[in-house]
């Protein structure tokens, strides 16, 4: 793969997983598009731009760590390991069919390249400091990045994570919230609002930043930022946009979990031409 800084590739390889997401959901008659759209900038910065990882040697000691707590958003993580050469992009669109590598869920038994299943909500964030923690023990530079919901982040064991992470100075450790404002059953602000989300993190000893989470230089300098921050984790309050990209996806919360019909993917496809 080619890893690039430059804005403008990065915007198109975006652009290219937002119509490949669309597709495989629809052709699976199922997922969830509104919370794999919301995360799309996050990943091609981290993947493309910030991470030290290899696609040739998935098992590299030395690589960073992704975890997609969020693992229902896993259509996202699909397309940009395919994009990056992990696994194979002409079987992006068996999404949740019998047999296929590409589960409703992230699964280490189908994608041996991934670092864990996840789905079971709250998990990830304990398992990326577990990683970060044995990676300073073992004195490699290896760095954790995770990836949370904001429905998830009403989780207790998120609390729990964050309250260690925080004591224990994990400073290679960052935890990304993709906060849509939006989960399963409605709006976050109506069902267990989390608000002042960025104090809370900075309560737990987390170095906190907020960020526009689909512009691409904004996440970029917050990435760099928190390679920058020593003796604290970071967190990184992302706001975004539910389906974004999609206009009648965007912020409908319908999206968290319906898939497109076929007539909704070609309107899609258009507006992401």
């Amino acid at each position: 793969m080619k890893k690039t800084s430059n804005v403008t590739e990065l915007q198109a390889i975006a652009k290219q997983m937002r119509r490949e997401i669309v597709e495989m959901i629809t052709h699976a008659k199922s997922g969830h598009p509104g919370g794999s759209l919301s995360a799309v900038e996050i990943l091609v910065t981290l993947f493309f731009d910030v991470m030290q990882h290899d696609p040739q040697n998935p098992k590299w000691p030395d690589r960073d760590r992704f975890i997609l707590s969020k693992g229902h958003a896993a259509p996202v993580l699909y397309s940009v390991m395919a994009e990056c050469g992990y696994t194979p992009k002409d079987q992006l669109n068996t999404l949740r069919k019998l047999g296929s590598i590409y589960q409703g869920h992230p699964d280490v038994r189908f994608i041996p390249a991934l670092e864990a299943s996840t789905g079971s909500l709250g998990e990830g964030l304990s398992l990326g400091i577990g990683m970060a923690l044995a990676a300073k023990m073992d004195g490699r530079p290896s760095r954790s990045y995770v990836v949370l919901g904001d429905g998830e982040s009403q989780e207790g064991q998120i609390w729990e994570a964050a309250m260690f992470g925080g004591n224990k100075s994990a400073d290679n450790v960052v935890a990304i919230v993709d906060y849509n404002r939006i989960q399963l059953d409605g709006f976050v602000d109506e069902i267990m609002p989390l608000d002042p989300l960025p104090e809370k993190w900075r309560a737990y000893k987390w170095h906190t930043i907020e960020v526009d989470g689909h512009s691409i230089p904004a996440l970029q300098a917050a990435f760099a930022e928190a390679a920058a921050t020593k003796g604290k984790p970071t967190a990184i309050v992302a706001h975004t946009i539910k389906g974004k990209g999609v206009s009648f996806m965007e912020g409908n919360p319908k999206f968290h979990g319906t898939a497109p019909t076929e007539q909704e993917m070609e309107k899609a496809l258009v507006e992401l031409a």
